[in-house]
């Protein structure tokens, strides 16, 4: 009974182990090094001590500090007030943050996020992931009846193969990937126990199922998880076809997809409702024509050398943007005794991984096939990056690793391995060819190929020393000797492993995690509602102003509203022009500080590294390299005008906005208008109450009036005057405008799932 917790708690310790700058050093899985390594002001923080920057381990993965790791703490410190995350305030001119499905607001372990420091909640979350990945695996193999050795290194494998590497400290896609193995060992457990007729343990199963996969779609990336749920899907018709087509497990499983869809309502929904709404099928439609959209074919070779392109942690990189999109290395010896699985053992679980890895590669890769939901423009396929199949390819590669290793060591077939080996040794053998004389045929430089050679070194080696340590075990027959061999090559393996892991992932010093600088201190001490931006990307990058509770025009996120997009097409155009593809591919940071919308926006203060001549920007603050400049032109971010006028198509709305005999101090462009009133009283506006979810204003009129507010429309976003709902009309393009009756009100604009 002991033996059976032995390979779990060597997961565990092997992970623990792997983590220990978190628990020696008291460092984070995240990498914050990079903001105050690349940005300023954070870097003007460090100037005296570090002139050229703080050194970062990883510049290609930014990603956690400007988006996951924002959004989450945005989440998670509006539901410690007991509300829903529905808005994000901060970015894009106000966005939503709940169907921003990245934000995982619901996925249960954010518990560790409320109970613990949120630095230490999120070191938390990394490796209780990663923990739980192997203790999910290591029961899905064990049920498949493979030996320990085998079920160890399916485990291991899957822990710390490329895509759950490169993606670690996002805190999402690797997430969503730790409950694959869970389901997979749950229907196998609904159709064992279906076919034994044992009522209660089915349904105990069954909840395991539909718990898992709620668990994995609110772990929050919405394309990973539909790739699990492929392979669900159709592992659970493999089962079932197996297993006698049973009807009662067919509507079983139709009742768990069921209350799936039901269970998880609260999060698809708003999220289905933003892509609509979306710039996404209109910025990023043709992305997919972009070099590295696809796995390029000669990125194969990084699943034997995975550094041979270099590696962005060494700033040695030289290969088609970006490293982690193409990275799935699981080992030497896990690769070749997968495919030894693949070659020789002729089983169903064998051909059903075996297919997706080879179906997962087929539409990675830039294929025919892979490229018609592109050119075929089908939604949600069009813009998603087909890369992301690596989990499916390395979760594949995992499991054939297990059942290669199994096969090896239970049947006499240990020499047919050989050939695995031969092809392996023609591969490296090639590539070696390649790097010495190869390679001014394809012009590549000396000064990369000197790259690729140096990190062609250890991979040979570990070959070596696994083909050496096969050979052993292929002709010693005393089997205790055998099992000595096996144990090293899974040593070599956990090395291997560990070698590419520790050099991609930092881990860095929680002080360097979003500081308070001069610069932030100041603007978060400026009375009222205002907003700011940058004009330059080394300043203050989008999403970091969520931290510090400043508003920003600039945001980074794969779904942005259409409408705001629109608007800073024109205003970066400095002309009407909303046409698409609007060229922000995600990120969007406006610099036109002379667009007269800039100052319509409520922007107070702009970020510069360079001095700045306009009359209208007046310098307030300085800190390093970093200049704080006061617009002096900035609106109130909610007034009254004076006249409306009406627009009834988008176009004709942006080209009233752009037309210079309009004033937008005094005159809204109001699109619905239903009302015959045009002319207005300018009355008194004051914010008393500015919240994540809702805006109080006090207002004061002798007469009708409109009021505009700033901040981005959207249909869910509702309003009340003293207690009674009125309707938001969409104001100015973006923003939300309301008409008020004259007198002395209470206006509250409020958020709502619907």
């Amino acid at each position: 009974m002991k033996q059976k917790f032995i390979v779990p708690a060597l997961l565990v310790l092997l992970v623990l182990f792997f983590s220990y700058p978190i628990f020696i050093r008291a460092k984070l899985p995240i990498p914050s090094d990079t903001i105050i390594g690349l940005y300023h002001p954070f870097r003007d923080l460090y100037a005296k001590q570090y002139p050229n920057g703080i050194p970062y381990k990883n510049f290609l993965i930014t990603d956690p500090v400007r988006q996951q790791y924002p959004w989450r703490f945005l989440a998670i410190s509006i539901e410690k007030d007991m509300q829903l995350p529905l808005w994000n305030p901060y970015s894009f001119a106000g966005a939503p943050l709940l169907a921003n499905f990245q934000t995982a607001a619901f996925y249960p372990f954010n518990i560790l996020l409320f109970v613990l420091p949120f630095a230490f909640g999120w070191s938390a979350l990394i490796i209780l992931g990663q923990i739980l990945a192997g203790v999910f695996m290591y029961l899905y193999l064990t049920n498949l009846r493979l030996n320990y050795y085998s079920r160890f290194l399916g485990s291991i494998v899957y822990v710390f193969c490329g895509f759950m590497i490169a993606w670690l400290e996002w805190g999402t896609l690797d997430q969503v990937g730790i409950w694959l193995p869970l389901i997979l060992f749950s229907l196998d457990k609904l159709v064992f126990y279906n076919k034994k007729q044992r009522v209660i343990i089915k349904n105990i199963w069954g909840w395991i199922f539909l718990l898992s996969l709620v668990l994995s779609f609110f772990a929050g990336h919405v394309q990973s998880f539909f790739y699990l749920f492929i392979v669900s899907f159709c592992y659970f018709l493999a089962r079932w076809f197996q297993h006698g087509k049973s009807r009662k497990l067919l509507l079983l499983f139709s009742i768990l997809i069921c209350c799936f869809l039901i269970f998880t309502i609260i999060q698809w929904f708003p999220t289905l409702q933003f892509i609509a709404l979306s710039a996404r099928n209109v910025d990023q439609l043709n992305n997919w024509q972009q070099p590295g959209w696809f796995i390029p074919w000669q990125n194969l070779i990084q699943f034997i050398v995975p550094d041979f392109f270099g590696n962005p942690a060494t700033l040695n990189y030289w290969g088609i943007w970006n490293y982690a999109e193409f990275i799935g290395y699981i080992g030497i010896f896990p690769l070749l005794i997968a495919f030894f699985a693949l070659f020789y053992r002729h089983d169903k679980k064998t051909l059903f991984f075996g297919t997706f890895f080879f179906l997962s590669l087929i539409f990675a890769l830039p294929t025919i096939f892979a490229k018609i939901p592109y050119l075929l423009q089908i939604s949600f396929f069009a813009t998603s990056q087909p890369t992301r199949l690596l989990f499916i390819t390395d979760f594949s590669l995992a499991i054939l690793a297990a059942l290669g290793l199994d096969y090896f060591i239970r049947f006499e077939m240990k020499k047919k391995l050989f050939y695995p080996i031969i092809y392996l040794f023609i591969l490296f053998a090639g590539i070696w060819v390649f790097v010495l004389f190869g390679y001014k045929l394809l012009h590549i430089s000396p000064e990369n190929i000197s790259i690729s050679k140096h990190n062609l070194y250890i991979p040979t080696l570990f070959f070596a020393l696994t083909v050496v340590f096969i050979g052993a075990a292929m002709f010693i027959k005393e089997k205790k000797v055998t099992k000595i061999f096996i144990v090293i090559l899974l040593a070599l393996s956990v090395i291997d492993l560990f070698r590419f892991a520790d050099k991609f992932i930092p881990f860095t010093d929680r002080h360097y995690l979003f500081p308070v600088t001069a610069t932030l201190s100041y603007l978060q001490q400026q009375p009222g509602q205002f907003r700011i931006m940058t004009t330059d990307s080394q300043m203050l990058p989008p999403n970091f102003s969520i931290m510090y509770h400043l508003q920003s025009l600039d945001g980074y996120d794969p779904l942005y509203l259409q409408r705001y997009g629109e608007m800073m097409a024109a205003i970066s155009r400095d002309k009407p022009d909303i046409s698409a593809p609007f060229g922000f591919n995600r990120i969007i940071t406006p610099t036109n500080i002379n667009s007269r919308l800039i100052d319509l926006f409520g922007v107070k203060y702009v970020l510069s590294l360079s001095s700045i001549n306009k009359s209208k920007l007046v310098k307030v603050f300085t800190e390093g390299q970093t200049q704080v400049y006061e617009n002096k032109n900035a609106f109130s971010r909610t007034f009254f005008v004076n006249d409306i006028k009406s627009a009834t198509t988008k176009k004709e709305a942006i080209g009233f906005m752009f037309a210079k005999n309009i004033d937008l101090h005094k005159t809204a462009i109001v699109e619905g208008w239903d009302k015959s009133a045009t002319h207005f009283t300018i009355g008194s506006a004051t914010i008393n109450n500015y919240q994540e979810n809702s805006v109080s204003i006090k207002t004061q009129s002798k007469g009708d009036s409109f009021l505009v507010l700033t901040d981005s429309y959207y249909p869910n976003w509702h309003v009340t005057i003293d207690g009674n709902k009125v309707k938001i009309y969409q104001t100015d393009y973006n923003f939300r405008g309301i008409f008020l009756p004259r007198g002395n009100h209470d206006v509250v604009f409020f958020d709502s799932l619907l």
